[in-house]
């Protein structure tokens, strides 16, 4: 599928800027699917007003793809009826993004996978290629792209991603079926990487940067690069997010975003870098920095199992589990930051999003 086959709006809506939640595994005590609280995750996030949401991607677990699990084809179908279900009820379409992983093989058929339950495009891991030459990679990023529009991901090191230069960037921009890229490498210098290349590629107008660097949300929200590129400014602003920390408190990082685009922080930086802080130490405490990240999944767990959305913190690895601390440290920024969070508004949904059918 070519990117100009998506449905109408939906191409404006990512280069505009949409909240984009990494989905979360809902698991029972057995470690089991729990196919209920898996669609009360969709439907949380859909109703608080993100503009999509990636499914198999790193929060939501790479373990489903093992065979003796096997949840990705599940997830995905799980996901569509959830995504059908609310395009029906309310009229909105939003982007449905699937994670593929793994050499060019595994990438290609999972990427047909997600093409097949309807999905619009997939995040890109080139992770599998930790030692690979630039060509080699954009080789495999060129097969994916012809099956399905590719949203590129540059992952941080410490959860298994490697370093990408400039002119890899340039030449992944100019792979036509690129709508967008997610920048997540929690390092500033990388990060302007990206955006040098984009510029460079002559394709700056067709791709969205996306912030997936969860250490910096708001200060990529409101950042604007200005790019010399012979002779040219090209201007490029990092539109939305892609973001495990949006996995939680959804309702109120949408509200964020619309007060970026709406240039409320305009003209006020000392309370933008306030509140970039607080987001910051929020997240500091979610993905367990203080522990290098071990804790980064079951810590957004535990946020949903605090809100009720989530019945506990289970992950497929059983000796997975919140780092010494990590919970004090999730009590102290749940009560220093109240205005970050969206209690009421699961609080007042809850009930209808447990009307699960399996």
């Amino acid at each position: 599928m070519d990117y100009n086959e998506l449905p109408e709006g939906l191409l404006s809506n990512l280069r505009k800027g949409v909240v984009i939640p990494a989905l979360p595994l809902a698991l029972n005590e057995q470690r089991k699917l729990d196919v209920c609280r898996q669609r009360v995750l969709f439907r949380y996030y859909l109703d608080a007003g993100a503009g999509g949401v990636a499914v198999g991607v790193h929060t939501t677990q790479f373990e489903i793809r093992l065979p003796e699990i096997n949840l990705f084809h599940t997830l995905l179908k799980i996901a569509r009826e959830e995504f059908d279900r609310f395009d029906a009820a309310s009229g909105k379409q939003v982007i449905r993004i699937a994670g593929v992983i793994g050499k060019t093989n595994q990438a290609v058929h999972e990427a047909m996978m997600a093409l097949e339950q309807g999905f619009h495009a997939v995040l890109l891991s080139v992770a599998a290629y930790r030692h690979a030459t630039n060509e080699e990679i954009l080789a495999h990023c060129r097969a994916v792209a012809d099956v399905i529009p590719v949203v590129g991901f540059y992952l941080q090191p410490a959860v298994g991603g490697r370093r990408l230069d400039v002119d890899f960037w340039r030449e992944f921009a100019r792979i036509s079926n690129v709508i967008a890229i997610k920048m997540a490498p929690f390092n500033r210098y990388q990060t302007l990487d990206v955006v040098r290349g984009v510029a460079e590629s002559g394709r700056a107008g067709d791709i969205a940067l996306y912030t997936g660097n969860d250490d910096n949300i708001l200060m990529d929200l409101l950042s604007e690069y200005h790019v010399v590129v012979q002779g040219s400014i090209i201007k490029k602003r990092i539109v939305g997010g892609l973001l495990g920390h949006w996995a939680v408190w959804t309702h109120k990082a949408v509200e964020l975003l619309e007060k970026v685009h709406a240039g409320q922080f305009n003209g006020n930086i000392r309370d933008a870098l306030v509140l970039a802080n607080q987001i910051t130490d929020c997240n500091a405490a979610f993905f367990d920095v203080a522990n290098d990240f071990k804790g980064c999944i079951t810590g957004i767990h535990e946020v949903l199992r605090r809100q009720g959305i989530l019945n506990g913190i289970w992950t497929l690895n059983k000796d997975e589990a919140l780092s010494p601390g990590q919970k004090e440290e999730i009590d102290r920024v749940m009560a220093a930051y109240p205005h970050l969070n969206d209690n009421s508004f699961v609080e007042n949904n809850l009930k209808n999003w447990l009307e699960c059918t399996s």
